[in-house]
């Protein structure tokens, strides 16, 4: 064999290596209140773990401003619709997203996503995980997690004065998916985020049909959960109509009875993940990420 020819099959085989390599579905993930992107002890963790798990894979984690600073000040006092509005703006905007995405979301980041889906999601979301996220909203002052209690203590002063005050619903994010059982009339009047998006006020069957689109549509829900009021709401549970003690499943609520948002069909389509995790709001180990969560966006293009 001459030598032109062995490099013609060196070639050859290094054709066939390169198409039959891994290429791992991209990665999106949305922090909570109160974290940002990329600090190295949360969401930068969580991300180089992803990457060690599923090597070459490429993982966006969203930033909403232009430093880390912003981004955390920005999930308490930047409105939910114009966050939606941006993310959808930057993930469009990136060649690397350009065929689709599994997306990860952390406490409100997983309802933010929720909306991307919904709104745009172009390109489209594959497999959606929700890591604690408050589908059916919150009725409950959470607790100040992170390095910056101040910024909560704020929040919390805003929400004294009402969560349906305009400014308060324009302003702060945690207000905008504050559904309070008490007083149904008024959250639906003057809800500017979550009454859209779960498709309450009225129905908006782009909303549902694009969130049928996902191929799977993952709910974590921490079971011993304090920060999220009440903890039902991140499997799309909440309190039954007219008071806050009673909490009612995912199946006894309207959103599912109606299928008002595409619900019921991804779970009649066995597409919903129902998940445990023991243990308080976003308190997991790496272990049980890997071992629960990674194989969720362990697929490929």
């Amino acid at each position: 064999m001459g030598k032109g020819e062995l490099y013609k099959i060196l070639l050859l085989l290094g054709a066939v290596m390169a198409t039959t390599a891994t290429t791992y579905r991209p990665t999106v993930l949305w922090h909570g209140m109160g974290d940002s992107c990329c600090y190295p002890f949360s969401m930068g963790r969580l991300q180089k773990l992803i990457e060690s798990e599923l090597p070459g894979v490429y993982v966006y984690s969203i930033e909403i401003g232009n430093n880390e600073e912003e981004d955390q000040l920005n999930s308490f006092f930047k409105n939910v619709n114009e966050q939606v509005d941006d993310v959808c703006q930057k993930l469009k905007a990136d060649p690397q997203l350009s065929s689709g995405f599994n997306a990860m979301g952390f406490s409100q980041g997983g309802q933010f996503l929720r909306a991307y889906v919904q709104r745009c999601n172009d390109p489209p979301i594959y497999n959606l995980v929700s890591v604690g996220g408050q589908h059916q909203g919150v009725f409950g002052m959470p607790r100040c997690l992170g390095n910056r209690t101040d910024l909560c203590e704020e929040m919390r002063k805003l929400l004294n004065i009402g969560a349906y005050d305009d400014f308060v619903q324009r302003h702060l994010v945690q207000a905008e998916y504050w559904q309070d059982p008490l007083n149904r009339e008024e959250y639906l009047a003057k809800s500017v985020f979550l009454a859209d998006i779960n498709n309450e006020i009225n129905i908006n069957e782009t909303y549902r049909q694009n969130l049928i689109s996902l191929n799977r549509f993952s709910l974590v829900k921490f079971t011993e959960d304090s920060m999220v009021q009440p903890r039902e709401s991140e499997w799309f549970g909440f309190y039954k109509e007219g008071q806050d003690k009673i909490t009612i499943d995912v199946n006894q609520t309207a959103l599912y009875l109606n299928d008002t948002i595409g619900l019921k069909t991804l779970m009649d389509s066995d597409k919903v993940d129902f998940i445990s995790c023991v243990g308080d709001h976003l308190q997991f180990t790496d272990q049980w990420f890997i071992e629960n969560l990674v194989p969720l966006i362990n697929n490929t293009l």
